[in-house]
C-alpha cells in the first residue's frame, strides 16, 4: 500500500478517541452537510455493523452531528455538537440497525428542512478516511478527500462530453470520474473529483449546459 503523506499512516488531527469511529464519522456528517447546502433542521441517522455497537462510547453520535454542523474533525465544538443542535432546534435521532453492512462502519444520514431532503450513505474505511457509497438512490463513489463537483443530469448523448469540456477550458485536472443512472434515458449523476480548488464560475457553467439539473461541489 502507498501513502500519500504521514497522515495517512498516523491518521488525522481530531478530536475523539478513534479516527474510524470520530474523525470518519465527521466526514461523512460534513460532507451530506456539504451536499445538503446548508444546515439541516433535522436529521435521521441510521447506523449499521460496529457504528450502530459502539457509537456513544467513541463519540460517533456528536462527530457526525458535528459534521452536520460544519465542523472539521479537529474542532473542539464536536465534543458539544449534541447541545449545540438542540440550541439549533435541529431534531437529531438515532437509528441501530440490524441489518449487517457490506462495511462494518456504515452510517445512514437522511436529512433535510421545509425546501428539502437528502440521503447520503458513507463508510469510515480507516485512518479518518471515508467512501460515500450512495446519494439519494444513485451508487457512487467519492472519497470526500479531494475537491469535488457532483451533476445531476439527463442520460443524454453528450452532456458528459460538455461537462468535461468545461472543465477542460479551465484546466482542471480529473482525477476520478464516474457516471451512475437509475435508468436508461432518464436522470443520471456524475461524480467528478478533481486536483484544484473549484470556482463558483465553473459551477455557473457547468450549471448553463444543456439537461443539467443541478450541480454541488465537495470541498476537501
Amino acid at each position: 500500500m502507498k501513502y500519500k503523506s504521514v497522515f495517512d499512516i498516523i491518521g488525522p488531527v481530531m478530536i475523539g478517541p478513534s479516527s474510524s469511529h470520530t474523525a470518519g464519522a465527521a466526514r461523512i456528517g460534513r460532507v451530506a452537510r456539504n451536499l445538503f447546502g446548508r444546515e439541516p433542521k433535522w436529521a435521521d441517522i441510521y447506523l449499521y455493523g460496529s457504528f450502530a455497537k459502539t457509537y456513544k462510547g467513541h463519540g460517533t453520535d456528536v462527530a457526525l452531528v458535528g459534521g452536520l454542523l460544519d465542523f472539521d474533525t479537529f474542532d473542539e465544538r464536536i465534543k458539544q455538537s449534541l447541545d449545540l443542535a438542540v440550541l439549533k432546534k435541529m431534531k437529531i435521532s438515532f437509528h441501530e440497525e440490524e441489518a449487517v453492512p457490506d462495511h462494518p462502519n456504515t452510517a445512514k444520514l437522511v436529512i433535510g428542512d421545509t425546501q428539502g431532503e437528502l440521503e447520503l450513505v458513507g463508510i469510515s474505511i480507516g485512518g479518518g478516511k471515508i467512501e460515500i457509497t450512495e446519494l439519494n438512490g444513485f451508487k457512487l463513489r467519492l472519497s470526500g478527500h479531494h475537491p469535488a463537483i457532483l451533476v445531476v443530469h439527463d442520460d443524454r448523448f453528450g452532456a458528459i462530453a460538455n461537462v468535461a469540456n468545461i472543465l477542460s477550458k479551465h484546466e482542471m485536472n480529473i482525477g476520478h470520474m464516474e457516471v451512475s443512472r437509475k435508468e436508461k434515458g432518464k436522470m443520471a449523476l456524475m461524480v467528478i473529483e478533481v486536483d484544484q480548488n473549484i470556482d463558483d464560475v465553473v459551477l455557473s457553467e457547468i450549471e448553463g449546459l444543456p439537461y443539467i439539473t443541478q450541480v454541488a461541489r465537495v470541498v476537501d
